[in-house]
């Protein structure tokens, strides 16, 4: 990501957004506006975007996957009642532990719900980290609404196990070639995509893809030098220890949670099954959470860095929350999808 000297704090790019071919300026301004916030964890969007919402009349539509389960806050950095500041936050502890998510569901609620916000008169925020989410409202994608079928995965994930998985790739790139080159090794996608042509008798590659884009958007994505935000990273899991995250995991699984179960995948809460159990002292299931949660943002930055519509703001320059400020306001003066290369303010090395 930009460091404080490689790059201003608002200006991200001299080019013009991606716009679907089939978008006409005309349907452009018809859009309704949702700025998005989608940064690293521990970069801070969470005080952005309830700041930002505070400023502007607006409501936070979540976008991290792990805010969605009831039980999971201390882990996950859920925002308490105090930190959302009133501020109304949708998409928040609306499933059970042992509930799945769908990408295809999680665009269907977040669009209600951004649908919910614009009827109200409020301006939606969209804040989180979790990539394919964000991708999903933001550009439109047609996602193949199949649901999991349990006894398919669970018959080609015991294929796996048993050493299969080039039969199943085999398989795939019969039926959809462009699905097994993107799927690569990737045991899940390859399912997935073998799961999809079992329902529909259609390859998975021909039934998804990238649609108009729903919404008119102004896309943040706040940032820190990695050595600092990993210095975040770690004083974060400390006070997450201090304030109880070994109890919080404990008590879930008390509560008959598995620890298979899909939000026990989460950073944070599997790493301390072995110390739970007794097989490792406490400070090496901290470090793991640490080690792990450095190696996830690696993966988000590697997301962010591919989004040509991204804002970078780095929030280690001064008066960066200004700036934020005036680009939003500017944004909403204009009603229109915003390019920097006119812009006499926020020029590299301003």
């Amino acid at each position: 990501m930009p460091t404080a000297d490689e790059q201003s704090p608002i200006l991200a790019s001299t080019h013009e957004p991606d716009k679907h071919p089939s978008m006409t300026e005309e349907t452009l301004s018809a859009l309704k506006p949702l700025i998005v916030i989608a940064g690293p964890t521990a970069v801070g969007k969470t005080s952005l975007g309830v700041a930002l919402a505070h400023r502007f009349g607006g409501e936070v539509v979540n976008a991290d996957s792990r805010y969605l389960y009831q039980g999971l806050d201390i882990g996950v950095a859920k925002p308490t009642m105090f930190e959302r500041q009133g501020i109304p936050h949708h998409l928040i502890d609306i499933l059970d532990p042992t509930e799945s998510m769908t990408l295809a569901r999680y665009q269907e609620l977040a669009k209600e719900t951004i649908a919910g916000s614009h009827a109200r008169g409020a301006l939606p925020f969209l804040v989180g980290g979790t990539p394919l989410y964000v991708n999903a409202v933001v550009e439109g994608w047609r996602i193949p609404k199949v649901p999991p079928d349990p006894e398919f995965r669970a018959a080609h994930e015991a294929a796996v196990a048993a050493g299969d998985l080039p039969l199943l790739v085999e398989r795939l790139r019969a039926v959809d070639p462009v699905a097994a080159a993107r799927s690569a090794t990737n045991p899940r996608r390859i399912i997935r995509a073998l799961e999809v042509f079992h329902a529909t008798g259609r390859p998975m590659s021909e039934l998804e893809g990238k649609g108009p884009r729903p919404f008119l958007t102004l896309e943040l994505g706040p940032t820190l030098p990695r050595d600092r935000l990993h210095r975040a990273i770690d004083a974060r899991v400390d006070d997450q220890i201090r304030r109880g995250l070994v109890a919080e995991v404990q008590a879930l699984l008390d509560a008959g949670v598995p620890p298979d179960a899909p939000a026990m995948s989460s950073l944070g809460y599997r790493q301390l099954f072995p110390f739970l159990r007794g097989e490792e002292p406490l400070d090496a299931a901290i470090a793991r959470i640490k080690t792990d949660t450095h190696r996830y943002v690696r993966h988000q930055e590697t997301w962010l860095r591919k989004n040509a519509n991204l804002v970078p703001v780095d929030v280690t320059r001064n008066q960066w929350e200004d700036d934020v400020v005036d680009l939003v306001a500017r944004f909403m003066a204009t009603q229109t999808i915003p390019t920097w290369s006119d812009s006499t303010r926020f020029q590299p090395g301003s």
